[in-house]
């Protein structure tokens, strides 16, 4: 069946890094597009970043953008995001989720959690 496990969230200081890993698994990972997506207590999820198929092109939220990465590697079926400059209010739990057609394809996963915290 299909599934996504994101790790490498933490508590990180404000203006410190991270880099998420989002492992694939069920389907042919390189013919979709992937994205992250965050969501913060008592907010709806958001949409962070957005990658092709092939790695070519990227697309990010403007409140993220010349902050965050993201990267694929399709042979390891893991799709990443490197995170720099964090803010507290980057402070969600991350997921990451197959995307084609302008539809998000889940079930998602348990995401996993970002603290940006002095």
């Amino acid at each position: 069946q299909v599934q996504f496990v994101e790790s490498g969230g933490g508590l990180v200081q404000p203006g410190g890094s991270l880099r998420l890993s989002c492992v694939a698994s069920g389907f042919t990972f390189r013919t979709y597009a992937m994205r992250w997506y965050r969501q913060a207590p008592g907010k709806e999820r958001e949409w962070v970043a957005h990658i092709t198929s092939s790695g070519g092109s990227t697309n990010y939220a403007d409140s993220v953008k010349d902050r965050f990465t993201i990267s694929r590697d399709n042979a390891k079926n893991t799709v990443y995001l490197q995170m720099k400059s964090l803010k507290l209010e980057d402070t969600a739990v991350y997921y990451c989720i197959r995307f084609l057609g302008g539809t998000a394809f889940g079930p998602w996963g348990q995401g996993t959690q970002v603290t940006v915290s002095s």
